[in-house]
């Protein structure tokens, strides 16, 4: 039923903590997602807030998904959005984009909300060096009945397709059990894992721990559950045949082009971001990402 059972790195950030899953030592993707953060639930101080200064991406597309609170996102094509619960925010890197991800004025204020989700997927194929762009989806499909609710993100679930744009054959859903609530996970997905963000609930009668990576069976229907209440993430899609390298913020299939990226960060031949340029992210010596397998 689950094949493997991937525990976080959790990184104390002060006021909230951010757990990591993928990539990890035992497993670098599942489907085409290669980087999966959990944050939150958290409230930080009056005046607190999530300042993450520009940096840089290539040959990947960034998935946001918040439970609660709100982020400023913007990009180096242009791009302002704020994201907000309900809404996708799909930026694809491609050949390079710079991005800042930062608390409204309105969420200092009155005291940060930090609850969601980070995840990064690798692009396919021919397709990692497209041109960079960015979405928001807020129109997405829902499956709910008495117990359960569930909402496609991205890809096709429960006979609902989601119009975000997908580069692999992709699925992403929040699942929210209300108690005794009951809901199949469908076998469509070359590859799929579960992730338990809040409450309780299990697999086929096997109790998933909070924050862990739980990686299903391939090709076999199963049943998510809930006695008392729980909020669920199921991810994955398409297996990659190539493999893919990660090095701090960059994802590719040729490590040489890892490489060049590295070097076009530290010489600035990066667009710069309109509105917030005059901070970046530094290249670190050593990222606390790296995947070489």
């Amino acid at each position: 039923m689950i094949e493997q059972i991937i525990e976080p790195v959790t990184h104390d950030l002060g006021q909230f903590e951010v757990r990591r899953v993928l990539p990890s030592r035992s497993k670098t993707m599942v489907g085409p997602f290669i980087f999966i953060d959990q944050f939150g639930p958290a409230q930080l101080d009056i005046g607190n807030a999530m300042d993450v200064r520009p940096h840089p991406h290539i040959n990947l597309a960034t998935v946001t998904w918040l439970f609660e609170g709100a982020i400023d996102h913007l990009d180096s094509i242009g791009s302002f959005s704020t994201i907000r619960p309900g809404t996708v925010n799909l930026m694809t890197a491609g050949s390079g984009i710079v991005h800042s991800e930062r608390s409204p004025q309105s969420e200092r204020d009155e005291g940060a909300k930090m609850y969601g989700m980070q995840t990064w997927l690798a692009l396919p194929d021919g397709r990692e060096e497209i041109d960079p762009a960015f979405e928001a989806v807020s129109d997405l499909p829902m499956i709910e009945d008495q117990c359960a609710k569930a909402i496609v993100i991205m890809g096709e679930l429960w006979g609902k397709r989601a119009t975000t744009t997908t580069y692999a054959n992709t699925i992403y859903a929040e699942i929210v059990l209300g108690p005794t609530g009951a809901i199949p996970l469908e076998i469509s997905a070359d590859e799929r894992a579960v992730m338990l963000v809040g409450g309780e609930a299990n697999v086929d009668g096997i109790s998933l721990e909070l924050y862990q990576l739980a990686v299903l069976q391939p090709g076999r229907n199963m049943t998510l559950t809930s006695e008392n209440g729980g909020r669920v993430m199921l991810l994955g899609g398409e297996a990659f045949t190539t493999k893919r390298y990660v090095w701090w913020n960059f994802v590719s299939s040729d490590r040489e082009r890892i490489k060049q990226a590295r070097a076009d960060w530290s010489e600035g031949r990066f667009p710069i971001v309109p509105a917030d340029e005059d901070e970046f992210i530094p290249l670190p010596t050593v990222p606390k990402t790296i995947s070489n397998s």
